[in-house]
């Protein structure tokens, strides 16, 4: 099915190449926005399944704006498309209810899978972002729970561990002396066990519970 999408960006340039470049990528652009309030009001009226959703906007800014839109459009996934990648705005826009954050630096084809991995109900964070997510825990984070995951084999336990930790794949793989393809096939299964649908939710999880610490 088409991908529908509201685009809000205070810049008319920004929002027409948008709109042209989501066209050209088979995700249907169905209106347009120049700030927070005309976005909550778009989204009202046209339901869409993803809001590109910028952040310094004159007016109602779009982290407020996110907040407004999760209350009254439930359905509605937001993405942050934007040029700050400070601490303080990542987490900001995750307590509103964004469901992914990628800067405005990212090429056409990131854009568009992250587009395309939100409206499937992922987490999506561009490069970078995951690990600084990490981060923003607590500095108390919680011990390790030794008994935690049974259902895991002993090695997906080590590659959780690396995930925890903020590693690549091929950081992962050059650690436990595997191969990507092995590490990345014991990733789906993990993925699968843990009832989480990427990488990003499986650190979360792995943290809350001691791992990578």
């Amino acid at each position: 099915m088409t991908i529908r999408v509201l685009v809000v960006d205070d810049h008319a340039v920004v929002r027409e190449g948008l709109r042209v470049l989501l066209g050209t990528l088979d995700l249907t652009v169905v209106g347009v926005a120049e700030d927070g309030q005309a976005a909550v009001r778009e989204a009202q009226l046209t339901r869409p399944d993803v809001v590109l959703m910028d952040i310094a906007m004159p007016g109602m800014g779009g982290v407020e704006a996110t907040r407004a839109i999760h209350a009254a459009c439930p359905d509605a996934r937001v993405l942050m498309l934007t040029m700050f990648d400070d601490d303080a705005t990542v987490l900001l826009a995750m307590r509103a209810g964004a469901r992914g954050y990628v800067l405005k630096g990212a090429d056409q084809d990131e854009i568009a899978a992250a587009i395309r991995s939100v409206a499937a109900g992922q987490l999506v964070f561009g490069p970078g972002i995951a690990a600084r997510v990490l981060e923003l825990f607590p500095a108390a984070l919680p011990p390790r729970e030794p008994d935690a995951f049974p259902e895991l084999t002993a090695r997906e336990r080590e590659i959780l561990e690396g995930l925890a930790s903020g590693l690549r794949t091929a950081a992962i793989a050059a650690a436990l002396h595997l191969s990507p393809k092995t590490v990345s096939n014991h990733l789906t299964s993990i993925f699968a066990k843990l009832e989480v649908t990427d990488r990003t939710e499986a650190m979360i999880r792995a943290r809350e519970h001691g791992f990578g610490t």
